[in-house]
């Protein structure tokens, strides 16, 4: 009779983090081990080339991938892990900080199952782990069925949807931003019934709201634009794709295209199309003056024209007012929105924004504070920064907004 105690058995390992120095990915860690326990390790990139070789490697269920913008001069390393990890059945999770669009997408290209931003939004990591997990058995997606179904509308609805227009008077003044986020809020404004959002991307040339929201281009857009005389709302649908089964989105087409290719018959009856099927409808307009954009000038029921503190926006905003004054088209819809606006402590800066409204004779309705690098990972990551920087001073703006806009439109129903 053997005097020695039960050893406990220790938890197998199901999953491996890869990366240069996990240390670096502090959250990973935290998150890693509240799904898992301690059924899991570590491996630095050339470890794990080498531990896919080991038995012990058949029973990994996946392995978390994270880097920063220092790994992407190895996206070859990267690449070859990806390679050997789905060579034997091992799912791959994508953890990224600070990566380029295109070295993501270059690497999803390669196999990985899952990505996730760093820092980890909240749950993240752990929805995405039961995703793949979920996924092991499953059989593959029938062809048809590979992309997201596009959205089913309703011949005849008569939603009559309020129109809501971004236009960046200058480069890089956050107009997509506004746009985007602004478009996520409105479709969470009311938990118990939720509003119908659509978001028009009508820059043809540089629109981003499809890496904004990590969406596809898709030639159904160009197809439909080219013949809206025969757009229905079959077709119309076939242009949308949603993003997280809440908002539908009208990306700008896949190539790039001349501004004037569309009409303002066109975009009449795309605007026409979208208010009546949905409760809101967002449109992230081009910097650029075309011919159609008296049309959605016109249509708008609130035109959102976004400036800075800065020389450029100042002489922008005036050439846009006088254009728009000559034409006798309604500039009282223009509703000015300041964004990177000086914090409230900032007395000096306030000073500023106050001569500039006045030297323009225009009034700044909305002022957003800088978002900093939150806004620019957001971005990058194809996701609201509801869902990445929840906590952002740009958002809790945006989503005061978006509420005094969907409050507004309640009480103008109710008064109806």
């Amino acid at each position: 009779m053997s005097n020695s105690m039960p050893q406990p058995e220790a938890a197998p390992i199901v999953a491996c983090t890869i990366s240069r120095d996990v240390q670096n990915f502090d959250l990973l860690i935290e998150d890693m081990e509240a799904t898992l326990g301690e059924s899991w390790g570590d491996l630095g990139f050339a470890e794990a080339l080498a531990f896919f070789g080991q038995p012990e490697a058949a029973a990994m269920e996946f392995v978390a991938l994270a880097m920063d913008e220092t790994d992407e001069d190895n996206l070859v390393l990267m690449s070859e892990i990806i390679t050997q990890a789905k060579a034997r059945d091992i799912r791959v999770i994508l953890i990224a900080e600070d990566m380029t669009p295109a070295a993501l997408h270059s690497l999803l290209r390669q196999g990985a199952d899952e990505f996730v931003p760093y820092p980890l939004p909240e749950g993240e990591l752990a929805q995405a782990i039961a995703r793949v997990r979920a996924g092991e058995n499953a059989p593959p997606a029938p062809a048809a069925e590979t992309e997201s179904a596009a959205p089913q509308l309703k011949a005849g609805v008569r939603k009559d949807g309020a129109l809501i227009v971004v236009h960046g008077l200058a480069g890089g003044t956050g107009a997509t931003t506004l746009a985007v986020n602004l478009a996520w809020e409105l479709a969470n404004a009311d938990k118990k019934n939720a509003p119908s959002v659509c978001l028009l991307d009508f820059d043809l040339q540089s629109g981003s709201v499809a890496t904004f929201l990590d969406l596809q281009r898709r030639e159904a857009v160009y197809e439909m634009m080219s013949d809206t005389q025969s757009m229905d709302e079959e077709i119309f649908g076939q242009a949308l794709q949603t993003f997280e089964d809440k908002l539908h989105v009208l990306t700008a087409p896949a190539e790039m295209l001349p501004l004037d290719i569309i009409t303002n018959e066109d975009v009449d009856r795309i605007l026409s199309m979208a208010c009546n099927q949905f409760d809101y409808v967002i449109v992230d307009m081009p910097s650029t003056l075309v011919q159609w954009s008296e049309t959605v000038l016109t249509s708008a029921h609130i035109y959102f024209a976004m400036l800075e503190l800065d020389m450029r926006s100042a002489q922008n905003a005036l050439r846009f007012k006088r254009a728009l004054q000559s034409e006798e088209l309604p500039f009282e819809k223009l509703r000015y929105v300041m964004n990177r606006a000086p914090k409230f402590t900032d007395l000096s800066a306030k000073s500023r924004v106050k001569r500039m409204a006045e030297s323009l004779s225009i009034s700044i309705d909305v002022q957003l504070p800088d978002g900093g690098k939150a806004v620019t990972q957001a971005n990058d990551h194809g996701l609201p920064l509801a869902n990445s920087a929840p906590k952002s001073p740009l958002r809790r703006e945006i989503a005061k907004l978006a509420g005094s806009i969907h409050d507004l439109k309640g009480d103008q129903a109710k008064a109806a």
